[in-house]
C-alpha cells in the first residue's frame, strides 16, 4: 500500500514538472524569471530568483497596497504641487484638483501614473518620506528581506532594489486582498476631478488583458535601467499561475501568455 501510494505520488510530481518546458525557458533572454503555480503552492521554475534588481513600476503593487490597508478610500484629496512634481507616466493632475483616493489607486496600477502614486503616498503617509518607511517596514513584515524601497513609484535609485523572489513573495500577498484584485485587472478606468470639469483616463498597459482570456494582472513595469519587468498572474480551472519577469530583452507579452499556456492548458 506504501509502495502504491509513492508511485502515485512520484507520478503527480512528474506531471507537474512537465506541466513546462524548462528548456526553452533557460533559452530566454531575461535578466530573471519565476514562475509558480499559486494553486499547488509550486515553483515551477526559477532563474536567479535571488539576484538584486531595479523593480521600476512593480513597486506600485506595494503603493496600492498599503493604501488599501492604510488609507481611506473614499477620501477626498487635493493635489499639491509637491504631488505633481514627477516624470511621465502621469494622470495631468493640476494643483488643486481634488480627487478621490480609490480613482489614484486605480490610476497607480492600471496606467502606472507617477503623479497618483506621490499622491497617494503623501496622503497615506503624511509626507513621502513617511510613506517609503511604511513600504520598507510592510515588505520585512512580509518577508522581503533582500528588498529596499525610496520612493513609491518606482524610479531607479541605486537604493531601490528587490529580488524576484521578493518580488513574488509581495505579490503573493497583495493577491490575498479582493480590492487589489479587482483593480489590478482592470483594462482601463474614467475618473473626474471632484471640483473641476476635468476627467481623466487610465488606461492598462498589461497588453496581456487583451491578448489572453485568462490573465487576471497584476503589473508593468520599464526603466531604462530595469529594462521590460512584468508581474502577470492567470487562472483556469481551478489552476493559479504567477510570473515574475525582470529585464525581458524579447516580447514579455508572448513569453508569458506561452508560459500560461503551458501551465494551465496542459
Amino acid at each position: 500500500m506504501i509502495k502504491r501510494l509513492c508511485t502515485l505520488l512520484l507520478g503527480t510530481t512528474i506531471t507537474l514538472l512537465a506541466q513546462i518546458d524548462k528548456n526553452e525557458l533557460n533559452k530566454l533572454e531575461v535578466e530573471a524569471l519565476i514562475v509558480k503555480d499559486i494553486s499547488a503552492k509550486q515553483t515551477l521554475y526559477a532563474k536567479e530568483p535571488f539576484k538584486e534588481v531595479q523593480p521600476a513600476s512593480l513597486t506600485k503593487v506595494m503603493t496600492v497596497m498599503l493604501a488599501i490597508e492604510r488609507g481611506k478610500l473614499g477620501e477626498s484629496v487635493t493635489i499639491t504641487k509637491e504631488m505633481t512634481k514627477v516624470e511621465p507616466t502621469i494622470a495631468g493632475y493640476r494643483r488643486g484638483d481634488v480627487i478621490r483616493l480609490e480613482d489614484m489607486l486605480k490610476a497607480a496600477m492600471i496606467k502606472s501614473d507617477n503623479d497618483a502614486a506621490k499622491a497617494i503616498a503623501i496622503t497615506v503617509g503624511g509626507s513621502e518620506e513617511r510613506f517609503v518607511e511604511m513600504m520598507n517596514a510592510k515588505a520585512k513584515a512580509i518577508g522581503m528581506a533582500h528588498t529596499h524601497f525610496t520612493n513609491p513609484c518606482g524610479y531607479d535609485d541605486k537604493q531601490h532594489f528587490s529580488t524576484p523572489k521578493d518580488l513574488l513573495k509581495m505579490t503573493e500577498y497583495a493577491i490575498k486582498n479582493r480590492k487589489f484584485n479587482e483593480i489590478s485587472k482592470m483594462n482601463e478606468y474614467r475618473y473626474r476631478a471632484l471640483n473641476k470639469n476635468r476627467e481623466f483616463y487610465a488606461y492598462t498597459h498589461n497588453r496581456l488583458l487583451n491578448r489572453y482570456q485568462y490573465a487576471v494582472g497584476v503589473k508593468t513595469g520599464y526603466t531604462v535601467r530595469a529594462g521590460q519587468c512584468l508581474i502577470a498572474r492567470a487562472k483556469k480551472d481551478g489552476k493559479d499561475c504567477v510570473i515574475v519577469m525582470m529585464n525581458a530583452k524579447g516580447d514579455r507579452w508572448k513569453t508569458a501568455k506561452n508560459i500560461f499556456e503551458q501551465v494551465l492548458e496542459s
